[in-house]
C-alpha cells in the first residue's frame, strides 16, 4: 500500500478572521480522504502560539458562538511544516493570507495550496490589488486610499477626496476580509465614526464609491496540468433581511442572505464575467484558487470589487457552492487543490 500523503492544515491565526479560519479548517479536514491522507491539524492561537490542535477541538459556529484555537501542545512550526508533503494554510486575513505564512513555507521548502508570496500580499492589500488591475485594463470603481500617516497629518485633504466620491461610500480596512470593519456611509456626519471603526482593524483604509447593481462572486481554480485557468458559474448574493450590505452577520450568523447560482444574468454576461474573473486571477499571478467579487450594474457593466486568495470553505461559503453548481463537489474540490499543490515546483516559479 502506498504511503499516505501527509497534509498539514494550518488554521486560526492573529487576524480578526480567526474564527472563520477555524470553521473553514473544520469543513476541509472533514472532506479529506483519510484512506489516502494523514491530516496534521496545526492551530495558531490569537496571541500567535503554534500548537498541535487537540482531538475534539470545536471548529464550527454553534448557537452563534464562534470557535477559537485556545490550547494544544506547543510545536516547532518549521520542523512540523517541513515534515509535511503539502500544507493547507487555511488562514484568512493578515498574518496568514497576506504572504507572511507563504514566505515561511517557501523558506521551509514545502509545497502548499494557494497563492504565493507576492500574489497573496497584493490580493490582501486592496490598494495594490486595484492598482495592478487598473494597469491591466480591468474595470475598477472610484476609490480613495488613506494611510495612517495621511490620516494623522493630512486629514482635511483626504476627507475632501472622499467627499468627491459622492454618497454612499464604503469604508473598509485595506487589509481585512469577511466584511470586518466595513461600513456603508450615506451622509457626511457618519464618515468619521466609520473611519475610526475601520481603523480598529487596519491603519490603512480604502474608501470606495458605491456602485449601483447586484453583488456577484465567481470561483477561480488554477488549471489542471498547466492548462488554462478555470472559472465557476457565478453566484448572485440575494439579501433577505434588513442589512444594508453583505456584512459579517449576513454571511455567517443570521441567515439573511442566500446565493443564486448561476446569477440571474444573461448567458453572455455570465461568460464575460467568468472571463474577467480569470483575467483578474492571472493579473495578480495567483495560484491554486481564489474568489473574485464583482458588482454588475443595471446596464450589465462589470466592476471588480476584490479578490480573496484563500476564500472561506465553510458549509455556507460561496466558493464551494459555486464549484458544486459547476460540477465539482466539495470533496473533489479539496482533493484537486491538494493535487495541484503537490505538482507545483519548489522555489521560483
Amino acid at each position: 500500500m502506498p504511503e499516505k500523503i501527509r497534509v498539514a492544515v494550518v488554521f486560526g491565526g492573529l487576524s480578526s478572521e480567526h474564527a472563520i479560519s477555524c470553521v473553514t479548517a473544520g469543513s476541509v479536514m472533514a472532506a479529506i480522504d483519510p484512506a489516502r491522507h494523514e491530516v496534521v491539524p496545526i492551530g495558531i492561537t490569537r496571541d500567535g502560539r503554534w500548537v498541535h490542535a487537540p482531538e475534539g477541538q470545536r471548529l464550527a459556529i454553534e448557537d452563534g458562538v464562534l470557535p477559537e484555537v485556545v490550547d494544544g501542545a506547543p510545536l516547532d512550526p518549521q520542523r512540523v511544516l517541513a515534515e509535511a508533503d503539502v500544507v493547507l494554510p487555511l488562514l484568512h486575513g493578515p498574518y496568514g493570507e497576506d504572504g507572511t505564512v507563504q514566505g515561511l513555507l517557501e523558506l521551509v521548502g514545502v509545497r502548499y495550496v494557494g497563492a504565493g508570496v507576492l500574489a497573496s500580499a497584493a490580493g490582501m492589500d486592496k490598494a495594490f490589488m486595484k492598482l495592478i488591475w487598473q494597469a491591466q485594463g480591468l474595470p475598477v470603481g472610484p476609490y480613495v486610499i488613506v494611510t495612517d500617516r495621511e490620516w494623522r497629518l493630512e486629514r482635511a485633504r483626504k476627507l475632501d477626496e472622499i467627499k468627491q466620491l459622492g454618497w454612499p461610500v464604503f469604508v473598509k480596512p485595506a487589509r481585512a476580509g469577511s466584511s470586518m470593519g466595513i461600513s456603508r456611509v450615506t451622509r457626511e456626519e457618519d464618515l468619521l465614526p466609520a473611519i475610526e471603526a475601520a481603523r480598529e482593524h487596519d491603519p490603512k483604509l480604502i474608501i470606495e464609491a458605491g456602485v449601483e447593481g447586484m453583488e456577484v462572486e465567481c470561483g477561480v481554480l488554477q488549471g489542471r496540468d498547466d492548462g488554462p485557468t478555470e472559472a465557476s458559474l457565478p453566484a448572485e448574493i440575494v439579501m433577505l433581511g434588513q442589512h444594508d450590505f453583505y456584512d459579517f452577520e449576513t454571511k455567517y450568523l443570521d441567515g439573511t442572505s442566500r446565493l443564486e447560482i448561476p446569477a440571474n444574468l444573461p448567458p453572455e454576461v455570465i461568460e464575460r464575467l467568468r472571463a474577467t474573473a480569470v483575467r483578474a486571477f492571472d493579473a495578480l499571478g495567483c495560484e491554486g484558487l481564489a474568489r473574485v467579487d464583482f458588482f454588475v450594474t443595471p446596464g450589465h457593466d462589470l466592476v471588480l470589487n476584490e479578490i480573496n486568495t484563500m476564500p472561506g470553505f465553510t458549509p455556507t461559503s460561496a466558493f464551494p457552492q459555486m464549484w458544486a453548481a459547476t460540477g465539482v463537489e466539495y470533496g473533489a474540490l479539496v482533493d484537486r487543490l491538494i493535487q495541484t499543490a503537490l505538482k507545483r515546483p519548489l522555489g521560483l516559479r
